[in-house]
C-alpha cells in the first residue's frame, strides 16, 4: 500500500520476549498496524439513532458468530450485540473487552485470563467462566462449521479458577493467543441459553437486538448499564442493508443514511463535492483474492497455478479497479501493515509469454479455465474478472465467466465453485490469518493448497519467541505461497468509507476490518 506504515504502531518495535512480560498483564499490546489520525473532536455527546447503509446482508444470516463471513453480521455481531473476550482498539493495540487482562506461561503454552465482573448478558444473566467455556466449545463441537475453529481447536484445556478466572493450556506456545480471541466469531453467549442467544441475538454489547430481518435490516437500542462508560453513545442503532454500491452511495448523499462501506470509486467525486459527506479510508491488510481449488483440475497442477498467476495485470487492476487506493500484491495474504511482512520478495508480474510456456511443460496448451464472480466478492470483482479475462487471451488461456447472484454468494459459490473471486481483510498477526485460512484441513482454507514445508513452518512461528528467527519463519512461508499456492493475490485494497458530517469519532480509524475496525456503532456519536 502507499505509505507502507508496517511498523508503526507493531510489535516489531519490542523484542517478542519484552512482548510477553511487559502490557499483557495489564490487559493490553501492541497489534501490527494502525488507523488514520485526524485533527482531534469535542468530547463525544450521546443520543440519536445511528443509520448504516451496510454491504454484505444476506438472507442466511443470523447471530450465529460462527457463520459470520461479511461486513454486515460482522458489524451488528461483535461490538454492537455481542462482545469478545479481547478487543484490537482503533489504535492497532489489543486491550481487554470481556476479559480485563491475562498472564502467560513462560512458554506461552498457559494463559490465565481474568474476566471483567459485574457484565450482564441482555436477558440479566452475569457474565463468568462458564459462559466463556460453553462459547469457547461451540467452535471445536462435532457438527461446527466456524472459521474460528483452529483458534478454539489450539486450545487442550480450559480450567474454571473461579467465576471470574479462567486457565487456558494450548498444544502449543502461541505468543498471539490473546489477539485470536478477538475474532469476531469468537462472540461469547451465556451459558446454558446458547440456542435462545442465536435465535435472538443475546450477547453482553451495547446494543441489544430488537429486531433482525435477515437481508433486510437489524434495530438495536442502547443497552442500559452497559460496562463500556466511554463506549456506544447513541440510543439506537439501524443496519440497513444496502448490497447495490450505488443504491448505498445515494442512500448517503440523500441522508437516508449517515455513513455507508465501500464506496463506489467510479463515482468518488461526486460524495467528495458533496459538502455534507466525509470520505475516511485505511490502509490495512485487506486484500482481493481469486482463489484456485488445488485438488481439482486443472488447479492441481503447479506449472498451471504459476501460468494463471502471470496471467493477471496487476497494474491495470490497481489502476482500473482500485483508482489507486491499494498497492500491487504477490500471491500471499500478509499485507504492509503486518510486522514481518516480506517487503523484498520479487514482485510477481503480468507475463504472458512465460505462462504460455508454463502451460505448455503441463500439456495445457490453449487451457479454458470456469472462474465465478460477482460484486458481493469484493466492490468492481466482475469488471476485475473480465480485465483478467483480456489479459490471459494473452497467454493462451480462455477464460468462462460466470456471473454470479450477490445474494447467497458466500454460501453457494465461495467454498463450492472451483475457482471465483474473493477478498479477505486480512489480521493483525501473520500466524492468525495464516491459521485462518491457509492450514491444513481448516474450514476457510479457500483453496485445499497442501504443502509440508508451509504446515512444518506454521507450527514453528507460532510458538517461536525471537523475533529475528520468526521473521525468517514468516518470510519463507509468504515465498511459498506466492510460488505454490492456489490463491491468486493480484492487490491490497484500502478501506474506503464514508459518513455524514453530523457524525463525530476521535479521529483514528481502526484498520482491522471495515467502517473503523466494524466498531462504528461503539466508536462514534453525533456532532
Amino acid at each position: 500500500m502507499p505509505d507502507k506504515q508496517k511498523d508503526k504502531a507493531g510489535l516489531g518495535q519490542m523484542d517478542r520476549r519484552e512482548f510477553l512480560g511487559a502490557g499483557v498483564a495489564a490487559g493490553v499490546t501492541a497489534a501490527a498496524g494502525t488507523g488514520l489520525t485526524t485533527a482531534a473532536h469535542a468530547a463525544p455527546k450521546k443520543g440519536g439513532t445511528l443509520k448504516l447503509g451496510i454491504s454484505g446482508a444476506n438472507t442466511s444470516d443470523s447471530w450465529d458468530g460462527r457463520t459470520h463471513s461479511d461486513i454486515y453480521m460482522i458489524m451488528a455481531g461483535h461490538g454492537t450485540a455481542f462482545d469478545c473476550l479481547t478487543e484490537v482498539d482503533a489504535s492497532g493495540k489489543l486491550k481487554g473487552e470481556l476479559a480485563e487482562s491475562w498472564e502467560p506461561s513462560a512458554d506461552a503454552k498457559t494463559w490465565t485470563f481474568n474476566l471483567r465482573k459485574g457484565v450482564t448478558f441482555h436477558n440479566g444473566k452475569s457474565f463468568g467462566a462458564d459462559d466463556v467455556i460453553e462459547s469457547l466449545n461451540l467452535h471445536t463441537a462435532e457438527d461446527a462449521k466456524s472459521a474460528a475453529k483452529p483458534i478454539v481447536s489450539s486450545i487442550t484445556d480450559m480450567k474454571k479458577m473461579n467465576d471470574h478466572q479462567i486457565q487456558f493450556t494450548l498444544k502449543g506456545g502461541n505468543a498471539d493467543f490473546p489477539f485470536l480471541l478477538s475474532d469476531y466469531h469468537i462472540v461469547m453467549h451465556p451459558a446454558g441459553g446458547v440456542a435462545e442467544s442465536i435465535a435472538k441475538g443475546i450477547g453482553t454489547g451495547g446494543y441489544k437486538v430488537e429486531n433482525h430481518d435477515p437481508g433486510v435490516r437489524t434495530i438495536m437500542s442502547k443497552y442500559d448499564g452497559h460496562y463500556k462508560t466511554d463506549a456506544c453513545f447513541f440510543d439506537s442503532v439501524e443496519q440497513i442493508a444496502i448490497n447495490d454500491t450505488s443504491a448505498r452511495m445515494n442512500a448517503l448523499m440523500t441522508g437516508q443514511v449517515d455513513a455507508i462501506n465501500a464506496i463506489d470509486f467510479k463515482t468518488e467525486a461526486l460524495l467528495k463535492r458533496n459538502p455534507n459527506v466525509k470520505i475516511f479510508e485505511v490502509t490495512g491488510n485487506q486484500h482481493f483474492t481469486f482463489p484456485m481449488q488445488t485438488g481439482i483440475a486443472p488447479f492441481d497442477n503447479p506449472d498451471v497455478r504459476k501460468a494463471i498467476k502471470l496471467a493477471f495485470n496487476r497494474q491495470e487492476m490497481l489502476d482500473k479497479i482500485l483508482q489507486g487506493h491499494g498497492a500491487i500484491a504477490n500471491d500471499h495474504p500478509i499485507g504492509p501493515a503486518n510486522q514481518y511482512w516480506h517487503k523484498d520478495l520479487a514482485q510477481r508480474e503480468y507475463d504472458p509469454e512465460q505462462a504460455k510456456a508454463l502451460l505448455k511443460k503441463a500439456g495445457m496448451e490453449g487451457l479454458t479455465v470456469d472462474l465465478s464472480a460477482a460484486n458481493a466478492a469484493f466492490a468492481g470483482a466482475l469488471d476485475a474478472s473480465q480485465l483478467l479475462q483480456a489479459s490471459a487471451k494473452a497467454a493462451g488461456i480462455n477464460i468462462k465467466l460466470t456471473q454470479e447472484p450477490d445474494d447467497g454468494y458466500w454460501s453457494n459459490v465461495w467454498l463450492k465453485k472451483p475457482w471465483c473471486a474473493c477478498y479477505w481483510s486480512g489480521r493483525a498477526t501473520e500466524d492468525w490469518m495464516f491459521a485462518t485460512a491457509y492450514e491444513s484441513g481448516v474450514p476457510w482454507n479457500d483453496t485445499g493448497w497442501e504443502n509440508a514445508r508451509f504446515q512444518e513452518l506454521l507450527l514453528q512461528g507460532r510458538s517461536e519467541l525471537d523475533t529475528d528467527k520468526r521473521r525468517a519463519i514468516y518470510h519463507e512461508m509468504q515465498q511459498l505461497c506466492s510460488d505454490d499456492g492456489g490463491t491468486v493475490v493480484p492487490m491490497y485494497a484500502n478501506y474506503v468509507d464514508a459518513h455524514s458530517t453530523k457524525l463525530a469519532n476521535t479521529g483514528q480509524f481502526g484498520n482491522l476490518w471495515k467502517m473503523d475496525g466494524a466498531r462504528i456503532s461503539e466508536r462514534w456519536w453525533f456532532a
